[in-house]
């Protein structure tokens, strides 16, 4: 960091300081401070650094402002619209997503505690915390970005922050189509198959773009149905006129409140949905969903973490098996093989781009289920 702009940050630690103080007096005398915030930090900044220039006194108040209310020092870089996302590795060490490649920063935080601070403030707004007793937290922005926090001592060498930023409009169909996600086949092919009211899996490794595909072939979903979306953060955004947002919930800091994907699907069946889309199934649910597609609930979409459509399917049937109502393993293989159409699997090509590399037809097999390739990219 060049030595001009370490002062500069140095000057605006202690400003920002001397504010807290004064807003603390202030408060504690009954008075009410005139003017908000931005405008305490402007007088502050004239009173203190009046020697500085016009333009480097208005960036000194943009960086007391940034560390006092803002993300920090990553606030630049979530300004970004090319970073997909933010991965902070303790204090010195802060990573970019750009274009599917992660790329390390100059970006630095001045210290373990404004790291803490700047998490503090991304947190408290969604109602989470960390602490020592809770030391890890999901969260999602009121922009739709996805937030991973862990601090020490599970995080060794200092607090460690994903933010997974997602576009407030998602590209549909023929944008996938048009940057290479789909082909026209492909395309085709999946348009049949959700008009068609098939149930769709799909499924990928972490980043390989699945809940983009999730929220693109909803794009086929008649707008005359009534959709309900399940995730952990919301993240979808649906394009229908008539869809009913769910969102899980964790325990509170005091072990209760939670209410888990399993909870909202057992729900969502009472709410008389034409169709229900699930973010990601990972856990119990998907004996509940297994069930549901069993029983007249058909058109269900979702995605899965798995290495091929084959695993996709084994991975599904080791859940359902979570749900630990001792089922035999054989009914709950029959229940895929019934419930489960097709699955799309994606992965990241050379240079990170996201794709669809095969698609398969789920078929019941002699003790099990099995699949047929449909279409696989060449």
């Amino acid at each position: 960091m060049p030595v001009c702009d370490r002062h500069m940050r140095e000057l605006a630690g202690e400003l920002r300081t001397r504010l807290v103080e004064r807003r603390r007096a202030q408060a504690a005398a009954g008075e009410e401070s005139a003017g908000g915030l931005a405008t305490a930090i402007g007088e502050l900044v004239e009173e203190e650094a009046a020697v500085l220039s016009a333009s480097r006194r208005s960036e000194l108040a943009e960086l007391i402002l940034r560390d006092t209310v803002g993300l920090g020092p990553i606030e630049g870089l979530l300004a970004d619209p090319a970073v997909e996302e933010v991965m902070v590795n303790g204090p010195d060490a802060v990573y970019v997503e750009r274009l599917g490649r992660i790329e390390p920063t100059a970006v630095r935080f001045d210290s373990e505690q404004a790291l803490r601070d700047t998490i503090e403030r991304i947190l408290a707004p969604v109602g989470r915390r960390v602490d020592e007793l809770s030391p890890m937290a999901d969260a999602r922005l009121a922009d739709g970005s996805r937030v991973n926090v862990v601090i020490p001592p599970l995080a060794v060498d200092g607090p460690a922050l994903s933010i997974r930023r997602f576009a407030a409009a998602r590209p549909g169909p023929e944008e996938l189509l048009a940057c290479g996600t789909l082909t026209s086949e492909l395309h085709g092919l999946l348009a049949k198959a959700v008009t068609a009211r098939e149930s769709v899996l799909v499924s990928g490794g972490t980043g390989s773009g699945k809940t983009t595909l999730l929220n693109a072939l909803s794009a086929w979903v008649d707008p005359a149905e009534r959709v309900v979306t399940i995730e952990d953060a919301a993240e979808l955004r649906l394009r229908q006129p008539h869809v009913v947002r769910l969102e899980s919930r964790p325990a509170s800091i005091e072990g209760r409140g939670a209410v888990t994907i399993r909870d909202l699907l057992r729900n969502a069946l009472r709410m008389r949905p034409d169709r229900i889309v699930i973010g990601e199934v990972r856990g119990a649910e998907a004996l509940d969903l297994l069930t549901a597609l069993n029983t007249g609930h058909d058109g269900a979409l979702s995605t899965l973490h798995a290495n091929s459509p084959e695993d996709a399917l084994r991975r599904l049937e080791t859940l359902a098996l979570m749900a630990g109502v001792g089922l035999p393993h054989e009914v709950i293989r029959e229940q895929v093989a019934r419930g489960i159409d097709l699955v799309v699997h994606m992965a990241r090509g050379t240079g990170g781009a996201r794709l669809v590399l095969a698609v398969a037809e789920v078929l019941p097999v002699a003790g099990g289920v099995g699949v047929r390739e449909l279409w696989r990219r060449g």
